[in-house]
């Protein structure tokens, strides 16, 4: 029988999601957020919890009667550098931060299913991973990277994010690539300056940046997904002082690169060093240091791993959307899959009229906390109560 949630259960998460939203904390700072999520954990009686993982992230584990496989369910803890533009009475009490993209949200159901685990799995664990800067992309990296992981490291992973402009509640499966690779490349110009009435007298980067600004958007133009997608997008230029009497000796340009393979990527990188390099020669005396910055793998689903969510989301009568190709927005959650874990990013429609993700007005509904739940249930239900994973044991 799936697994639904007691009406005065719905009333706890979405109380919690508020009080959430309304203290949004950005990647890196999540401190107070994480210490709310430990209070929840402890409440709901987890079997051990870890934390500070990777930053501030928070992993708790709910452990079953018998050895099996370890499955793990994450979410996301930080908030948005965007000031909220909202009348609802919960909205971010934070200046200039909020909740713009659902994380509120993601939480509450992953708390949702630890109040489910009050009866534990019949085998193996089920782990709840609240991870710390997605926004950024650093957070999985730092997870995985911390030295108690392997005590965590799980054989399943599922997560799933919130999309406007899908029905309320639908179910987005997507085989392979899910979301894109991503990555910020800062190209930071050094010269000389002048006097602007001898500006023959300094080295202006002027020229090399605005050959680049042409010629970096034709690394990836965008067009219809396929395995050679490639988008590059100008996000920021900067040329020396604002100022009439003196001659640039310095300048900045920030572009975005989006593959839909790491492959792809590491052409497009290539290429930006290619054009910047052959930009210097023709100006010996100019330098230019570049960055990679906020960078994203792209997010590669096991065709397992969807299989099961197919599975779950038909056993619960959810309508399901068969993807035909990833989203364009970034996801540092593959990083488990290449860490070992048979995993998937799954997609719930969060309303047809419903505001973009990252926009001022952008408000998680509470409608899909119990839907998100009974699915991440199910999803646990349908791996650890299959007499066929009896013998695989903890961490694989």
């Amino acid at each position: 029988m799936a697994f639904a949630l007691l009406d005065e259960q719905i009333t706890q998460l979405v109380a919690l999601r508020r009080a959430l939203h309304q203290k949004p904390e950005v990647s890196g700072e999540e401190e107070q957020t994480a210490a709310r999520i430990v209070q929840e954990l402890e409440r709901a009686g987890a079997d051990h919890i870890w934390t500070r993982l990777g930053g501030h992230g928070v992993a708790a584990a709910f452990i079953g009667g018998q050895d099996g496989p370890t499955v793990m369910i994450r979410c996301e803890l930080d908030g948005l550098p965007i000031q909220e533009m909202s009348d609802v009475p919960y909205r971010s009490k934070v200046e200039g931060k909020g909740h713009l993209c659902g994380h509120d949200g993601h939480m509450a159901m992953v708390l949702g299913v630890a109040l489910a685990m009050a009866k534990r799995p019949k085998r193996g664990r089920v782990i709840l991973l609240f991870q710390p800067a997605e926004e950024t992309g650093a957070g999985a990296a730092a997870v995985i990277a911390d030295p108690r992981w392997p005590e965590i490291r799980p054989d399943y992973a599922f997560a799933y994010h919130n999309v406007p402009g899908r029905p309320l509640g639908q179910i987005g499966l997507c085989r392979g690539t899910s979301n894109c690779a991503s990555r910020g490349l800062k190209i930071a110009f050094t010269g000389r300056t002048s006097h602007a009435a001898a500006p023959e007298d300094g080295v202006s980067p002027a020229s090399a940046i605005a050959e680049l600004m042409q010629t970096l958007p034709e690394i990836g133009t965008g067009g219809e997904m396929h395995a050679d997608f490639a988008l590059a997008t100008l996000t920021h230029a900067s040329l020396g002082e604002p100022s009439f009497g003196i001659s640039p000796g310095s300048g900045e340009l920030r572009v975005t690169l989006r593959s839909q393979t790491d492959r792809r990527m590491e052409r497009m990188v290539s290429d930006v060093e290619t054009r910047v390099a052959a930009a210097l020669d023709r100006l010996s005396v100019l330098s230019a240091d570049t960055s990679c910055h906020e960078v994203f793998l792209a997010t590669v689903n096991t065709d397992e791993a969807v299989e099961i969510a197919a599975q779950s989301a038909t056993e619960l009568g959810l309508e399901q959307c068969e993807m035909i190709a990833p989203m364009r927005w970034s996801e540092d959650f593959g990083r488990f899959g290449l860490d070992g874990a048979k995993s998937a990013m799954l997609f719930i429609g969060s309303g047809e009229n419903q505001p973009q993700l990252h926009n001022p007005d952008f408000d998680f509904p509470d409608a899909l906390i119990p839907i998100g739940v009974s699915l991440f249930v199910e999803i646990v239900d349908q791996i650890l109560s299959d007499p066929s994973q009896a013998n695989i044991s903890p961490n694989g």
